[in-house]
């Protein structure tokens, strides 16, 4: 995913606490999808909330390629925003999120040591609602502790952080996609306006 790396330079990579936002997900280092893996689906395009929710995911379409910009804002209006791209591994679609760099107010020394990462969303439906599964942390680490060789991966804080190869991680989704509990329960989002087909 080349746009995402490009911007993730080795000493700038966060660890986004998308287990606030998201109750639970598992990062990668590298990410799923290469450039020319990626494909897009203008009906994603547009801003999506839970039913009852302030909670919103946003997506519009990034100028000249087939990455997306996506903001989740959480019920409290607070924003986060990530470049995204979707693709398709056995015929299942996966969103490869990636957070924009932050806007921190700190010197280039603390920024140095600031980490990003990717994670995997993987996408059910996307119309009449758009239904989504994040990849479920406990049972990741219940299949790794049964075969820690599976694929590569370090424990950061008690977190699951995957440092395998883009190849490797499709390796993976090819053969484990399927597995119960792999992936999260899946959330529905209906879609609040229209959606936009045009790059911002």
């Amino acid at each position: 995913m080349a746009k995402g790396d490009e911007k993730m330079k080795p000493k700038m990579i966060l660890f986004y606490l998308l287990a606030v936002l998201l109750g639970g997900c598992v990062l990668s280092l590298h990410p799923l999808y290469e450039e020319n893996d990626l494909i897009f689906e203008k009906k994603l395009l547009g801003t999506w909330a839970k039913s009852g929710s302030k909670e919103t995911w946003q997506f519009k379409q990034a100028e000249g390629d087939n990455f997306y910009k996506m903001t989740y804002t959480d019920d409290k209006g607070k924003k986060g925003s990530f470049d995204a791209g979707l693709g398709k591994i056995n015929n299942i679609m996966f969103l490869n999120i990636f957070p924009q760099e932050p806007k921190l107010k700190q010197n280039d020394y603390y920024k140095f040591h600031i980490l990003r990462a990717h994670s995997f969303i993987r996408i059910e439906q996307i119309e009449p609602t758009l239904v989504m599964r994040v990849m479920n942390p406990d049972k990741t680490k219940e299949i790794l502790k049964n075969d820690p060789n599976l694929i590569k991966h370090e424990i950061v804080q008690d977190r699951i952080v995957l440092t395998a190869s883009t190849k490797e991680l499709q390796k993976f989704m090819k053969a484990h996609a399927n597995d119960e509990g792999l992936f999260g329960e899946p959330g529905e989002l209906e879609r609040v306006k229209p959606k936009a087909v045009e790059p911002e």
